[in-house]
């Protein structure tokens, strides 16, 4: 046997199960990294960056009681949050497992912990009906051989591979069912080199449900963009992971948090894109959770709840194309972007500029207007072609977060503008004639 190659392969389709329409309509998930790393409060590649020793780092393993994780705490905050799915690292690249292995020491249930965070996750999870996703990591720098062997050695590689897939099918088997598996951690293999089309084979023999993301070298069932947020074209099932901080392990030193504002431009961005924000947080070693997180998940929970949901939840593709008009129906407010649902445009209005509030491009006749989280209060409204006055507001905005205006047609809203005064009568690009640096 040789060692696979590193270049890609064309990649091949993935094939979710019938049930797959549930992760499009989730639109917001909690992300918790937590393991040895966390102890150490300088997030979760620090044994990588840092060049700790084997020997020193594992001693982290017998400090590790966590005694303040609390399965049912985070699940209640992920619930007040707004959220309905959980996605739990049982093993980043340290290979430390947070749950009951029978393939290796190197886990919680062989610590001072005594515990299996991971069936304790699950469990909460499944008690408040949240869907459950398990990540877990393909690269291992733990167990021997690691990618690193494997991919110097063919017969080190052999070994290797033969784990990774004893593993996976362990974790697969224990916790069944679950709703996503979250592959991570590919280096150094391409799908080729990770057998990937066999791995989930594998898994969806045991679990005929589940939904696999695109980190083993296949595209998976669903796209998952990290650190920013973005439609794929054409589109598919998609869902961006981001932080809370700018660390995804805990790092006592981080403390640039995402403001609760921050957080209803991302959920508005993934609404608008009809697809899923993931977002992290990381308890301390001892698995309690930073009070900022708490929080800033608590105030947009409590947003969703009030008034922002229903621009939220289970919306339709709402984008825009810089350079083509297209097949897209929607556009861009300096207040605050749009999202849409059947004959409903919702605007959230995240810059109030007073009493009076004006958009154009409207494609569609306005029946009427409510503020939402204010018993539906109707408000004044003009229209004048496409274009759309909302009048009588008060001088301050009527939400301490994001006033959201519910917006109702006459049909499936659109709107378009350019980068004229009018929209031309002639073929025109959109607003840019040449392709952009502004897009990722």
């Amino acid at each position: 046997m040789t060692t696979p190659s590193l270049i890609n392969s064309p990649p091949r389709a993935g094939r979710g199960p019938a049930d797959a329409p549930w992760f499009s309509e989730a639109r917001y998930g909690l992300f918790i990294h937590y393991g040895l790393y966390s102890l150490l409060g300088r997030a979760e590649w620090a044994w990588n960056r840092e060049e700790i020793p084997r020997e020193e780092y594992g001693t982290l393993a017998a400090r590790f009681t966590a005694e303040r994780f609390d399965a049912d705490a985070l699940c209640d905050l992920a619930v007040r949050a707004g959220m309905r799915y959980v996605v739990l690292t049982t093993m980043h690249h340290e290979g430390f497992r947070l749950y009951a292995t029978a393939l290796s020491d190197f886990s919680t249930a062989k610590t001072a912990a005594r515990r299996d965070l991971v069936a304790e996750l699950v469990a909460a999870a499944r008690r408040r009906g949240l869907r459950i996703g398990l990540y877990h990591s393909l690269n291992n720098w733990h167990d021997q051989p690691d990618a690193v062997a494997a991919l110097e050695d063919p017969a080190a590689y052999a070994r290797f591979i033969d784990a990774t897939f004893a593993r996976i099918r362990e974790l697969v088997t224990r916790f069944n069912p679950i709703d996503v598996l979250w592959y991570d951690g590919w280096w150094p293999f391409n799908a080729e080199g990770w057998q990937a089309e066999r791995m989930n084979a594998m898994v969806r023999e045991i679990q005929p449900r589940i939904l696999f993301n695109g980190r083993n070298g296949l595209p998976g069932d669903f796209a998952t963009p990290e650190g920013h947020l973005g439609a794929p074209q054409p589109w598919r099932p998609w869902e961006a992971c981001m932080t809370l901080n700018q660390s995804w392990g805990f790092h006592a030193g981080d403390h640039d948090w995402k403001s609760p504002a921050q957080i209803v431009d991302l959920l508005a961005t993934a609404a608008q894109g009809r697809g899923n924000l993931l977002l992290n947080l990381g308890p301390r070693g001892d698995g309690s959770v930073p009070a900022e997180s708490v929080q800033i998940l608590e105030t947009v929970g409590d947003w969703l709840a009030r008034c922002g949901g229903e621009a939220i939840y289970d919306t339709e593709p709402f984008t825009f194309d810089l350079r083509e008009r297209g097949d897209h129906r929607g556009d861009w407010s300096f207040h605050g972007p749009f999202t849409a649902r059947k004959n409903n445009l919702h605007w959230l209005v995240r810059r109030w500029p007073g009493n009076e509030l004006t958009f154009g491009g409207l494609a569609a006749n306005v029946l009427s207007v409510q503020l939402l989280g204010d018993a539906g209060r109707p408000v004044s409204f003009r229209q004048e072609g496409t274009r759309v006055t909302l009048s009588g507001l008060p001088d301050r905005p009527p939400d301490s977060l994001c006033p959201v205006f519910r917006i109702v047609c006459d049909r499936p809203p659109a709107l378009y503008q350019s980068g004229g005064l009018r929209v031309p009568r002639v073929p025109h690009p959109h607003y840019d004639p040449c392709p952009s640096d502004i897009q990722l």
